[in-house]
């Protein structure tokens, strides 16, 4: 394809004119072997595998920078999942300004495939309705886990995608192709269905004596139960939550509005409905933002995680634990329901001070548990 060839519907101004997004990558794929790779379709400027900042561990993505726009566009429509290092990789433009992305437009979701269908085959049945922006099948250590998406460049397309594809059979199994919903959006839905109908109730911040038969007692006041049950780890030790699940949604609610933050035994209890996985989800999404958005106002630090604290830590005594370390900024055990979590962050003035406050102290009893401390990133003035 010639450099001067037109450019229909001026698609690739939305984008970095001459850089490829490649995904899917073995960790063990360099710079060095992208470059040999791409270095035939056209003069490349760089190409660049990414890394996690604080471990330098290749996060499976990188991107190629030719000289050419035309170079590119060819290497785009001739080596899309071509093989490197064994594996197929995916191509797609670079798209420096994610507000496509994140808007959702032009995006459908895909479930019930078969595993046989891998990235490739997705690409090609989809690409009839027209032009693809990513194309991406969801994998575990066993191959295909039966859904994927495809980012279309316009509603149009997607819309087309889905009329004619939605309850098609692909290798024998019926799809459901639709519009892609984001977590909050999907969180929202279960939510406003399960509020008038939920007989799953979820407790927790119960004490270690409490086991199934006292947890069914105490609940059966509101009605009668289909199971009752104390969670437990390897050892048989109760984590201290559990569900009840009640044969009504009238007494399931009735037990929520009574016991929720009763004390048992000097403990405030949590019981709340029982939430499905996609509104836990999006809720660890929401105090995420919210975390993220807060901890921006902060000066900067070294960061370090802390898990596994004693009930009895609160904020002074964390940070007096970790204060002959070094300077900190912050010290912060995250609670609920008035008692702590299990888990906080101190930030250091510097990298040295984190680093030896993660050496000396993970694994150290304080209170009557063994620390879990790791380094976190560090923030950087802007």
């Amino acid at each position: 394809m010639g450099s001067g060839e037109p450019n229909p519907a001026g698609k690739k101004k939305k984008y970095l004119k001459a850089a490829l997004y490649v995904g899917d990558l073995d960790p063990d794929v360099t710079e060095d072997m992208l470059y040999k790779k791409f270095r035939p379709a056209g003069p490349l400027r760089f190409t660049r595998i990414c890394r996690d900042p604080v471990t330098r561990t290749p996060l499976g993505y990188g991107y190629v920078n030719f000289r050419f726009p035309a170079d590119a566009e060819w290497a785009l429509n001739t080596m899309n999942f071509d093989l490197i290092n064994g594996k197929p990789f995916r191509l797609m433009w670079s798209q420096p300004d994610d507000r496509l992305r994140k808007s959702g437009i032009g995006n459908i979701f895909i479930k019930n495939l078969d595993k046989s269908i891998d990235n490739r085959a997705l690409f090609y049945l989809f690409s009839a309705f027209g032009s693809i922006l990513s194309c991406k099948v969801v994998c575990d250590d066993n191959g295909s886990k039966g859904y994927a998406y495809v980012h279309f460049d316009s509603l149009a397309a997607a819309n087309r995608a889905i009329w004619h594809m939605n309850g098609v059979r692909l290798n024998n199994r019926q799809v459901y192709v639709g519009r892609f919903k984001f977590p909050e959006e999907r969180a929202a839905e279960v939510r406003t269905r399960d509020k008038a109908t939920f007989t799953n109730v979820f407790v927790k911040n119960f004490g270690d004596d409490m086991d199934d038969d006292k947890l069914k007692e105490l609940f059966s006041e509101y009605g009668p139960t289909e199971s009752v049950k104390v969670i437990r780890d390897s050892s048989g030790k109760s984590k201290g939550f559990g569900f009840v699940r009640y044969e009504t949604h009238e007494a399931a609610q009735k037990a929520v509005l009574d016991l929720h933050g009763k004390s048992i035994d000097g403990k405030v209890l949590y019981v709340g409905r029982a939430q499905k996985k996609i509104e836990r989800l999006a809720e660890l999404r929401r105090r995420f933002e919210r975390l993220r958005l807060k901890e921006k106002s902060r000066p900067p630090g070294v960061p370090i995680y802390i898990k596994n604290l004693d009930e009895t830590i609160d904020d002074e005594k964390l940070k007096e634990e970790f204060s002959s370390f070094g300077s900190i900024s912050r010290a912060k055990v995250m609670v609920e329901v008035g008692q702590g979590k299990g888990f906080g962050v101190i930030c250091f003035s510097s990298f040295e001070e984190a680093t030896k406050a993660v050496d000396e102290m993970n694994g150290r009893i304080v209170g009557s548990k063994p620390l879990q401390v790791t380094l976190g990133q560090a923030r950087r003035r802007w």
